[in-house]
């Protein structure tokens, strides 16, 4: 690592175990924050290869405790972990209505995670009554009794924490953005969300490589899990050996409209804030996703529903998107995916 980081001018590219060992270090203590951020700043400089996301997506697994191995039909979605400032995240609804449709779903996020700090599924579940948990094991239990959890990515690797003032400190969005996405139970389906660019397809080949079978890696909105509804969407799926292109088209569902939805706008935050830390914001995130339960028609039910759908396919339990936007929709106008927030709030009571 120290190779790498200090003589930008001579980097090469890492094998798969140093890149490992690297990490291994790093979640360990053992690098000083000023090594911790010249490393990653140096990957992002030189671009990350599959093999080293592979290798230190390794080494946080092996440093993990992981939830719900072995079970069927479990979807693990993983969103960014920093957030969004101006569109809502909508996973907590998808993945209500996901569950209602007989998925099992597992949500990994967190909450003000800088450098973004933005709203995530733990602001939203706070407003329904619900919780994001730290617990690895109670996520699996919230799973097989409700078929929704939302369980922190800290929780599950807790040198990840550590690692938090030295992103704040770098400002810049670095690999740990994928990676962090990549710690989820070995052979689950996945929804994950990328940026635009190459890290779609480095993503993809990486959770392949670590024996995924099934799933989807989306551009979605912010780099999130729940496509557009303006215009088309890309993404690619994993489908036993094979990467096929994904394109998430919503007029082709009548689910088009000429806005994405959007949170109220706000001057900039002030230094070391983002929009979690905003109280309006974090309510306003909570009432969309109740408006969407409630049945309420609009853009966010339209990309709610898009988003549900591609869990479903991951899953298995749908076989298109259109399967999955039939199967979404009947599971929230029925009242089912309420009923999911119900039988969650009993088990936090």
């Amino acid at each position: 690592m120290l190779s790498l980081a200090s003589d930008p001018k001579r980097v090469r590219n890492l094998s798969r175990e140093e890149a490992s060992h690297a990490f291994t270090a790093i979640l360990n203590g053992s690098e000083s924050s000023a090594l911790v951020a010249s490393f990653f700043v140096t990957l992002r400089w030189k671009g990350v290869t599959t093999e080293e996301l592979m290798g230190m997506a390794m080494a946080a697994r092996a440093q993990s405790r992981i939830p719900c191995a072995g079970m069927n039909g479990l979807v693990t979605v993983s969103p960014s972990q920093d957030g969004h400032e101006t569109t809502p995240p909508l996973e907590v609804a998808a993945g209500l209505v996901a569950a209602a449709a007989g998925a099992r779903i597992l949500i990994i996020s967190d909450r003000s995670v800088p450098p973004r700090r933005g709203l995530t599924a733990a602001n939203v579940l706070e407003g329904l009554g619900l919780s994001m948990t730290w617990d690895p094991g109670e996520a699996e239990d919230w799973v097989a009794k409700a078929g929704f959890a939302t369980v922190s990515v800290a929780g599950l690797c807790p040198p990840m924490l550590a690692l938090r003032k030295v992103r704040g400190d770098m400002v810049i969005r670095t690999p740990l953005s994928t990676l962090e996405k990549l710690i989820a139970p070995a052979g689950a389906a996945v929804l994950i969300g990328a940026q635009s660019g190459p890290v779609l397809g480095t993503a993809v080949e990486v959770l392949k490589g670590l024996g995924h079978r099934r799933g989807v890696a989306l551009q979605g909105m912010d780099g999130g899990v729940v496509p557009s509804i303006v215009k088309r969407t890309r993404g690619i799926e994993i489908d036993g050996d094979h990467l096929l292109s994904v394109t998430v088209e919503p007029a082709d569902f009548g689910l088009d409209c000429t806005s994405n939805p959007e949170l109220p706008l706000f001057g900039p935050h002030e230094d070391g804030q983002g929009a979690s830390d905003n109280p309006v914001l974090c309510e306003a995130a909570s009432d969309m996703t109740k408006s969407v339960l409630a049945g309420d028609i609009g853009p966010a039910r339209n990309a709610t529903l898009l988003s549900a759908a591609l869990m479903l396919k991951a899953s298995g339990r749908c076989l298109t998107i259109a399967e999955g936007v039939d199967a979404a929709t009947s599971a929230l106008d029925s009242g089912a995916a309420l009923e999911r927030v119900e039988r969650l709030r009993s088990l936090l009571s």
